[in-house]
């Protein structure tokens, strides 16, 4: 079977992020099935896979430091990319909590309703994030390239 994990920090960041939509499409999926000892299972194996892999992201990101691309030429953006900075923290730590909380010896058919919206909004709190650094990322460019550099 071959590993689809995140690949370490000296391999490339895109294999990262395209680790993360499958995980999360996986996730989607999960999420539409009845709950079950056996959905609990594959829950359990996606989120650890994803607690696993944002950590490993966030290092590629921020080998320069995070967004350094983004500072270098627009040194007084610091605030919003520290603010990037402290949602991938409270995404990670969420995440986490999620993680616990489907590990719990609670029957997932109790928690399963709330649990899913949960992951549905930590998801479309990725999502979010990942837009957000993406636009950053592309407005410095087309400033950049707007003044002539």
């Amino acid at each position: 079977m071959a590993d689809h994990s995140c690949p370490g920090a000296a391999t490339d960041l895109r294999q990262c992020t395209e680790f993360e939509y499958i995980l999360l499409g996986d996730l989607r999926d999960l999420l539409e099935d009845p709950p079950s000892d056996e959905n609990r299972k594959w829950l359990l194996a996606v989120l650890d896979a994803l607690v696993d892999t944002l950590p490993k992201e966030f290092a590629l990101k921020s080998r320069d430091g995070y967004l350094s691309e983004v500072l270098l030429d627009f040194p007084n953006w610091d605030r919003a990319v520290d603010q990037l900075e402290v949602q991938h923290v409270r995404l990670y730590k969420r995440l986490r909590q999620l993680r616990d909380r489907v590990m719990t010896g609670r029957a997932l058919e109790l928690i399963a309703d709330r649990l899913r919206g949960d992951l549905e909004d930590w998801m479309e709190s990725f999502a979010s994030l990942h837009h957000e650094e993406r636009e950053l990322v592309m407005e410095a460019a087309n400033l950049e390239v707007g003044t002539g550099d």
